[in-house]
């Protein structure tokens, strides 16, 4: 790949659009320009998860891989028609959240986010990531998109659930658990 980024102030979205990778342009505010957005939100929290993890944490390889496929992710949203994810991507989540889940105990109450600072962040991916997924839906309602996608992100907000409850329990802080109010006594 040749040196693509060579200017980044073009000032060719100053009227409100932007280019996608197929060469035509689009609203900044369409629904494509929204998952694209939210899908590099997403990418930015799980880097900034990353940074409070050390690099022997088994996390850390997983989130890498999962950044990259973000990018992806990004990539197809960008050219509409192109896919890049696969099924063996989303295999690879659920056996990754199989392996986390194992060594965590039964979930009987909801959660809230917190419990350690790292945890806290994963919650915050995880909500993006739920948002992203939403934006896709909405997109998918109206023009192309890879259904994969949609699974991938699935699939990965359920892991980033799971991700922020052993990491709570990890850094010796505990799952905050919701406290009902109504619930008869």
């Amino acid at each position: 790949m040749g040196n693509r980024l060579s200017k980044i102030s073009t000032k060719t979205g100053d009227q409100g659009e932007t280019g996608l990778g197929d060469g035509s342009r689009v609203s900044k505010s369409s629904l494509r320009i929204q998952a694209i957005g939210d899908v590099d939100e997403l990418n930015s929290w799980i880097g900034l998860l990353r940074t409070e993890l050390t690099l022997e944490d088994s996390l850390q390889a997983l989130l890498d891989q999962v950044q990259h496929d973000l990018f992806d992710l990004g990539g197809e949203l960008a050219v509409p028609g192109f896919n890049a994810l696969s099924e063996t991507l989303i295999a690879d989540l659920e056996a990754e959240l199989e392996l986390l889940n194992r060594e965590l105990p039964p979930l009987k109450d909801f959660i809230l986010p917190g419990g350690s600072k790292a945890a806290a962040q994963c919650h915050m991916a995880r909500a993006v990531c739920r948002r992203a997924e939403r934006a896709l839906v909405a997109l998918q309602q109206q023009d192309e998109a890879n259904p994969l996608a949609l699974q991938y992100l699935n699939r990965l907000s359920d892991l980033l659930f799971v991700a922020a409850r052993a990491l709570a329990r990890r850094d010796g802080g505990q799952e905050v658990l919701w406290r009902n109010r109504y619930q008869a006594n």
